[in-house]
Formats: C-alpha cells, sequence, structure tokens
C-alpha cells in the first residue's frame, strides 16, 4: 500500500496519538452510561416503584415515564460519549494524515522547495509528509519542526521510521516568538496547532485571540517573499483570514469545513507578496510590525 493510502492502524503504529488520555476517559464514561442504561432497562418495574416511594403525589404514570426518561438520557449520552471518543481517535490519526496530504497538495512546486518549517509538529505526522514529499520530488530541501514541548526524540524516531531522517531536524520554541530570521522558510505549515496559542488566557479572552494572532504573524514574518503558509485549525479560522487581509496577505484560500475534534476546522492557504525594492519615497514593509494595516 502506497504512503497516501494508508488505514488507521499503519498511521498510528508509526505516530500513535497525543490525544490518547482524552479517548480513554471518553470510552470510560460511555461504558459508565451504558453500564447505568443496562440497569434502567432490567429494573424498570423496580426504579419506577422507587420513583414513586421518592414522589408520591406524582400523577399515575408519572414514576414510569420519569425512570424511562432517564433510562433513555443516559442511553444518549453513552451513546454520545463513544461517538466523541470514536471522533477523537479518528481526528488525531487518520483525519490527521488525510488533512496532511491535503495540506502539501497546496504547494505547486515542492522541487523548488529548500527549506520548510512545522510550526507545532508533535510527533511528526505533517512534519514527515513534508519530509516524504521533498524527497519524491528529489529535492535538498530540509523541514524543520519546532514544538514547544520535549518531542524532539519521539519526532526524530518517527521520521527514521519514514525514511526522511536526513529531510528532518527539530527545534524547541514558542510559536509566538519563532527562533527564525525574517523571509527565512519557502513554505510553512501548521496543523492544529495555532489554536492552542495563547490557552493559558482562556480560549475566548481577547488576550488569547492576542496571542494566537502573534503567532499568525510570526508565520508571516519567516515566509520569503512569494512563500506558501498553510494552517489547518480549529474554530478561529476567521481571525486567522482577517489578519491576513491586514497583513496583505495575497491568494488567501479557505477550504471546505471538515469536523476535526467535535468541532469546525478549515485549512487556510496564502501566499506572501513580493517585497518591491525600495525606491525614492518608498518604504519597506517590516512583516514583524505589521499591526496597524488596514
Amino acid at each position: 500500500m502506497g504512503k497516501a493510502g494508508r488505514d488507521w492502524t499503519q498511521i498510528y503504529a508509526i505516530y500513535g496519538m497525543d490525544e490518547w488520555q482524552t479517548v480513554i476517559f471518553l470510552l470510560i464514561h460511555a461504558l459508565l452510561f451504558s453500564f447505568v442504561a443496562v440497569l434502567f432497562l432490567f429494573y424498570f418495574n423496580p426504579l419506577s416503584s422507587v420513583v414513586e416511594s421518592f414522589f408520591p403525589a406524582l400523577p399515575a404514570g408519572g414514576p414510569r415515564f420519569i425512570a424511562g426518561f432517564t433510562g433513555s438520557v443516559t442511553a444518549i449520552s453513552a451513546v454520545c460519549l463513544f461517538f466523541a471518543a470514536g471522533n477523537m481517535l479518528y481526528s488525531s490519526v487518520s483525519l490527521h494524515w488525510e488533512m496532511a496530504q491535503r495540506m502539501i497538495n497546496v504547494v505547486s512546486d515542492w522541487s523548488t522547495v529548500k527549506t520548510a518549517l512545522d510550526v507545532g509538529c508533535g510527533r511528526g505526522i505533517l512534519l514527515n509528509a513534508v519530509a516524504l514529499q521533498l524527497k519524491k520530488e528529489g529535492s535538498s530541501g530540509r523541514v524543520v519542526g519546532l514544538d514547544n514541548r520535549k518531542t524532539a526524540m519521539a519526532t526524530l524516531r518517527t521520521a527514521g521510521m519514514e525514511g526522511v531522517q536526513e529531510y528532518v531536524t527539530c527545534r524547541e520554541g514558542d510559536a509566538r516568538r519563532l527562533p527564525f530570521g525574517d523571509n527565512y522558510f519557502d513554505v510553512v505549515v501548521s496543523a492544529v496547532r495555532l489554536h492552542t496559542v495563547g490557552k493559558e488566557f482562556g480560549h475566548k479572552t481577547a488576550a488569547a485571540a492576542a496571542e494566537r494572532m502573534k503567532g499568525l504573524v510570526e508565520v508571516v514574518r519567516v515566509l520569503k517573499p512569494d512563500g506558501v503558509g498553510v494552517v489547518w485549525d480549529l474554530v478561529h479560522v476567521p481571525e486567522y483570514v482577517q489578519r491576513l487581509q491586514e497583513l496583505r496577505m495575497e491568494d488567501i484560500r479557505v477550504s471546505e469545513r471538515v469536523t476535526a475534534f467535535m468541532v469546525s476546522s478549515h485549512i487556510v492557504s496564502f501566499r506572501k507578496p513580493s517585497q518591491h525594492v525600495a525606491g525614492s519615497g518608498e518604504v519597506r514593509v517590516d512583516w514583524r510590525c505589521c499591526t496597524n494595516i488596514c
């Protein structure tokens, strides 16, 4: 089976998943709710009697309705929890791989790419997809994986399993302060990571939004002129589009909605415009300071 046609077991065998604690938590609660729903089913009459003893003033049939309604809600809750656990597993493994393939297809010509960056590389699904594409095109380029967690060893291990270790390097750093110079990368990608920037301030606060925008501006800063940025992210995509428009990015495109991790997600791609040579009366744009462009 080809690299792009893997099933989830192959992907999981290499990369595992970052959200396994959440999946286990959801499964445990789903099993608990299922057990309670089965109890309501098998002991419906005794439970109706218990309800009647606690609420003797209920009209005829009221205790049975309450017992039946409670059992139904419990069963539906179990189904929802099983679905949530399945969606988390699918989003972290199969969908993550599929979206990585979509993201690399945004770049029309990888053979000319010399430097690429994956912001928030995690265990390396997108990072290695970029490296595999560079290898396929016979490029001499390299891709850097940046994460604020100490995942370098695990990431390099997966690169070795994919046979692309010579194309991959890892750095530890913060998306809000990328440790690279201006105009450094031909391509910058990021998968479901920018929305976590600033989460210490609360996801819906103005402070968190400001921190996310710092990460986006950093992506723009390190891109070369005519460089391509590709971001797959959750919930806050309209904010990214607005900020990219303010930064005068070109070819801004938003993919169709994809449900991931139980919420809507989109791929946003854009191109950094060529910088004009500063002549008489012209001002060169400093991408680090573009906070008030209209």
